[in-house]
């Protein structure tokens, strides 16, 4: 659930830390106070998008942070998304911190746990933790996209549906790959030829990776082993083997300090360099002789790597590319000719054509049967729900309307019909439905499916827009029930639905240093009669509008 929110130099609020709380909690106030504020601010800490204009005047950036504690039956799933992205976990993986800072220059920072965070990241953690139901929202209803992805969350077949797809797109690879085959015919067969062609002598010459540098190497020192030798020799008789070699010299020298040193210690530096010296002059000796021993002249290796490099080169002008490149032409085209005859294969197209139909129309048959299930239950409960939403005897139901051949969403279309009065037949709901009838089956659609969601945290940003009297009585009820199992929070002007929130806050304007800010105050008792007598009268209040505004309290 949300723990607490932190809001900072945001539109008009200057400083605003709250402490949230289980249950239904309504947030009140009047019209332009700032009440969807709070909610814009966390719909940005989500991972919504922001700039410049979000910053309190007179400020240099913003600052969001939302901290949410994380219940037991959700801990695994989030930890392992948190640890598959690279995120810490916060106490012991228990909590979960979200964060946005807006600067001026219109650049906005995201953090998960204090580490930077793409917005795709913070949008898709954010939905798993908060589901935000706009005043606006009931408008979905009209489109049947939304309808079919209403349903498919309410019944949690959104990976079902995933499956679909994935078995959809396959099909259609396949289809277009045989339409291609079909279509093409002897072009497919020219170029077939074309690569069948530069094949036939890259075959032959069979370029590895790497072989074009180490063939260059060898054939330098094969062509160049008869000098190599010569002057090999003649460092080792420099060194080692000649007259007034190397060694010798450096030998004498050491003789001759020696025999100073016994006059003179002022010399033992010198003989201490002279030392490194010789020992190195004989490792190098060494060296060379090694070298000498293994260095051969091999005039039939010297032509096989000569005539190698002539094909390099050859083939390398003949197919335009670089001698070095041709062990990566080379296994290209090999991948080319096998997709151009595979391609080419019309009879195992088609039948792995009919394969990945029959694959899509399995999954797609468990899509359409689990739907079947979900829209006959959400139909009666929404049904059930209207009766008490000023539409009794009204109707609601899902009608999946096949499709010639199926698509990337399944076999069917989905439609909701609503017929708002007895005895009359249920019509398309963009068709028919008023929009207070709309916003009344909405909000119903919105809390029954909320019933069973695993998101912890529901926030109603006025739903209840165009309703009154019992049916928003009624509307609270649903609201403060939906309470008991989520934390749900609803901005609200209709007194009977925050009469019934556990706990209650209001949104007022201040003038602080001639500036407008928004400030919010948890309710007491008291405080809200004066709130609900204040939304049901007016800016008077009176004794009649205090006692009615107990009465709702207490009811």
């Amino acid at each position: 659930m949300l723990q607490s929110l932190d809001i900072r130099d945001f539109v008009i609020v200057n400083h605003l830390e709250l402490d949230l709380m289980n249950g239904f909690t309504v947030l009140t106030g009047e019209t332009g106070a700032g009440k969807s504020i709070l909610l814009d601010a966390l719909a940005i800490a989500m991972g919504g998008r922001a700039d410049s204009s979000l910053i309190r005047e007179g400020c240099s950036r913003a600052h969001i942070c939302a901290n949410f504690s994380i219940s037991t039956e959700m801990q695994v799933l989030l930890n392992h998304w948190l640890e598959e992205f690279g995120f810490p976990l916060e106490d012991d993986g228990h909590t979960i911190q979200l964060k946005r800072i807006i600067e001026g220059s219109g650049r906005a920072r995201a953090f998960i746990n204090g580490t930077n965070a793409t917005l795709h990241q913070m949008k898709e953690l954010g939905e798993q933790l908060v589901d935000i139901h706009g005043q606006h929202e009931h408008q979905l209803l009209l489109k049947p996209g939304a309808q079919r992805d209403l349903l498919d969350r309410h019944a949690n077949l959104t990976g079902l549906r995933d499956e679909v797809l994935q078995t959809h797109q396959h099909w259609m690879a396949i289809e277009k790959k045989l339409n291609l085959a079909n279509a093409a015919g002897q072009n497919l067969a020219k170029e077939k030829e074309r690569l069948e062609w530069q094949l036939e002598e890259l075959n032959l010459l069979a370029p590895k990776s790497g072989e074009w540098s180490e063939i260059q190497i060898e054939h330098s020192r094969l062509s160049h082993a008869a000098e190599l030798i010569d002057g090999s020799q003649e460092l080792v008789n420099l060194l080692s083997d000649g007259e007034n070699a190397l060694m010798d010299q450096i030998s004498k020298a050491q003789t001759l300090l020696e025999s100073l040193l016994r006059m003179d210690n002022a010399l033992l530096s010198a003989k201490e360099a002279l030392e490194p010296a010789a020992i190195q002059i004989d490792e190098a000796a060494h060296t060379i002789n090694r070298y000498l021993q293994k260095l051969d002249l091999d005039p039939d290796r010297l032509t096989l790597l000569d005539t190698r490099l002539q094909e390099y080169y050859r083939l390398s002008k003949k197919i335009h590319c670089q001698p070095n490149d041709l062990p990566q032409v080379w296994e290209d085209l090999q991948e080319e000719l096998s997709s151009l005859e595979a391609a080419q294969n019309i009879a195992a197209l088609e039948k792995d054509l009919a394969k990945a139909s029959q694959d899509y129309l399995k999954i797609a048959k468990q899509l359409s049967q689990a739907r079947k299930s979900a829209a006959a239950d959400l139909s009666k409960e929404v049904t059930e729900a209207m009766q008490h939403l000023a539409m009794t005897g009204g109707t609601f139901s899902i009608e999946l309307i096949p499709l010639e051949q199926g698509n990337q969403f399944g076999l069917e279309s989905i439609d909701f019909l609503v017929a708002g009065h007895p005895g009359v037949k249920p019509r398309s709901i963009a068709k028919v439905a008023s929009g207070g009838e709309l916003a009344r089956i909405s909000l119903a659609i919105a809390v029954i499916a909320s019933r069973a969601s695993a998101i912890p945290t529901l926030i109603f940003d006025e739903v209840d827009a165009g309703i009154g009297g019992a049916v928003a009585q009624t509307v609270g009820g649903l609201l403060k029930k939906l309470g008991q199992s989520h934390q749900v929070m609803c901005v609200t002007h209709l007194p009977q639905v925050a009469a019934q929130g556990d706990q209650q806050w209001r949104v007022q304007k201040i003038i602080e240093n001639q500036q407008t800010l928004s400030e919010i105050k948890v309710l007491t008792r008291q405080d809200r009669v004066q709130e609900i007598a204040r939304m049901l009268g007016g800016a008077t209040i009176t004794d009649t509008t205090l006692r009615h505004a107990r009465e709702l309290l207490g009811q």
